[in-house]
């Protein structure tokens, strides 16, 4: 029998769908989700680094302890706040993170926009981007509503048009960008919707993740 997964998350939200995606490969998993709602998870975030090591490694041991070797880190923000690579290193699992996809991304493009849930996001973000490609120029922005309004259970093609997300893609792509990057693990719930309004490629990370985790 394979080990199960550990799938961490900000919220229950992203961390079911952290297990949906795992599930389309038949992947045994076990959730892990950090907090509670969007803005906890936020302030988790912005917590001291060693408050969050603490938490986090806490996490990983119990995860270790239901048999867990590896770990899909299903949340872009989290990723960013919370050094998993020090972790992997200290428990021994193989930790998988968005992160780990966007520095490939960044060699396939000059421009490039991407949206996250917060400024947490963003940061981490555009650090892995530029660190891989420094002659790439961005456009980014933070969309924490929009995150709320999916944990609300919002229709896509609503919440599409009420955030203005199909007037943001094309601002994105008047200002030359090639593509618009999903950094955030919740918003593939709008992906089709948006598409359908946009001629602007939009890139899930989901799947290369799942490569990833697999190597």
């Amino acid at each position: 029998m394979s080990h199960p997964i550990a799938v961490m998350a900000g919220t229950p939200v992203d961390t079911h769908m952290g297990v949906s995606i795992l599930k389309t490969r038949d992947l045994p998993c076990i959730p892990f989700p950090i907090s509670m709602n969007p803005q906890e998870q936020t302030l988790f975030q912005v917590s001291p680094a060693g408050d969050k090591r603490r938490h986090m490694l806490a996490l990983l041991r119990q995860s270790q302890s239901l048999g867990c070797r590896k770990v899909f880190v299903y949340c872009n923000s989290l990723s960013a706040a919370v050094d998993f690579p020090s972790l992997a290193q200290e428990t021994g699992q193989r930790i998988v993170t968005p992160l780990e996809v966007y520095g490939s991304l960044a060699r396939r493009y000059r421009k490039l926009a991407f949206i996250a849930a917060n400024a947490q996001g963003l940061s981490g973000i555009e650090r892995v981007l530029l660190g891989a490609n420094p002659q790439l120029s961005t456009l980014s922005a933070a969309l924490l509503p929009v995150v709320f309004a999916i944990e609300d259970g919002m229709e896509p093609e609503e919440l599409t048009e009420r955030f203005r997300l199909a007037e943001l893609a094309r601002w994105f792509s008047a200002c030359g960008m090639e593509a618009l990057l999903l950094g955030c693990t919740h918003f593939p719930y709008f992906k089709e919707a948006l598409s359908r309004r946009t001629e602007l490629p939009i890139i899930d990370p989901a799947a290369e993740m799942l490569d990833l985790l697999n190597a």
